[in-house]
């Protein structure tokens, strides 16, 4: 059984972040009997379905139809946001996400708005959402990068929540469900054709993609991981063959195999960090 499911909803987005690579596929939004058809095919074979690759996710007009679906065939509903839309889309706690993760460093990324009101607003929402109990990550990954805003944020966030706040290993839990979490600012891989300083070929590799975990892309695309923001491993189409019929696809088959004995038989996994050996692939990833 997959452990997680990444469902790109949207490949659009409002922002333009720097720390975020951009696509060259054609702009898309899944339509609700297209997210009915490709969960049908998830139920029973994935637990968590995160609503990211690319793009967005608030942007979607229908998202709480699909958190609402999503949630009746037994999924973990995970959102990740940048966090600019969430006053506009209060109601998305009435859908009972299990989990949202909003990306705070976005807003230095853009230098787009007045930070106060920004955070103000996602503490808005993040309070009510984390009181019905749906799990709020903050999430400042900015480390080796700007940083530049981080101490403004955590000072506007403590005027929601006054100190002392519980210190965990990657940041601090703020309340009940509600959590800031930081970490450093993330390297998106590249093709070795695209990369500058490709890893490599005597480097080891492992991952868990199409064992633990897939991509789907706004059209139904099936991708081995949530990193492959370009489509660059196009497996199949869950629109019009079967899981099984990709998963068991001889492309499939040859990564799995090739992650089984340390290698990484498609360029961009070659030029993704994450896919070194020793360097497990958390599930992480930067959304602008």
């Amino acid at each position: 059984m997959l452990s997680r499911c990444y469902i790109e909803i949207t490949n659009t987005c409002n922002l333009n972040c720097d720390f975020c690579p951009k696509h060259r596929r054609e702009k898309r939004q899944m339509t609700v009997s297209e997210f009915q058809h490709i969960t049908d095919q998830l139920q029973g074979k994935a637990s968590f379905l995160y609503f990211h690759v690319m793009g967005e996710p608030l942007l979607h007009p229908n998202l709480c139809d699909f958190i609402t679906i999503a949630n009746g065939k037994g999924f973990k509903t995970v959102l990740t946001t940048n966090g600019t839309l969430l006053h506009r889309s209060m109601s998305i706690h009435e859908a009972h996400p299990h989990k949202v993760q909003v990306s705070l460093h976005s807003h230095e990324g853009n230098a787009r708005g007045e930070l106060e009101t920004y955070v103000s607003r996602v503490m808005d929402f993040s309070t009510k959402a984390a009181s019905q109990g749906t799990c709020v990550v903050l999430r400042l990954w900015n480390k080796g990068g700007k940083e530049s805003e981080n101490e403004d944020v955590m000072q506007y966030i403590e005027d929601f929540i006054p100190r002392p706040w519980h210190c965990r290993p990657d940041g601090f839990r703020l309340c009940e469900n509600l959590y800031l979490e930081f970490d450093r600012k993330f390297q998106w891989p590249e093709t070795t054709a695209r990369a500058k300083t490709p890893h490599s070929a005597r480097h080891e590799y492992f991952c868990k993609a199409l064992r633990s975990q897939i991509g789907i892309l706004a059209d139904g695309s099936l991708v081995p991981c949530c990193l492959d923001h370009d489509g660059d491993i196009i497996l199949g189409n869950l629109l019009h063959q079967t899981l099984e019929e990709i998963l068991s696809s001889s492309r499939a088959q040859a990564i799995t195999e090739g992650f089984r004995h340390h290698a990484a038989t498609e360029p961009l996994c070659q030029g993704c960090e994450s896919a070194l050996a020793g360097n497990s692939f958390r599930g992480k990833k930067r959304k602008g």
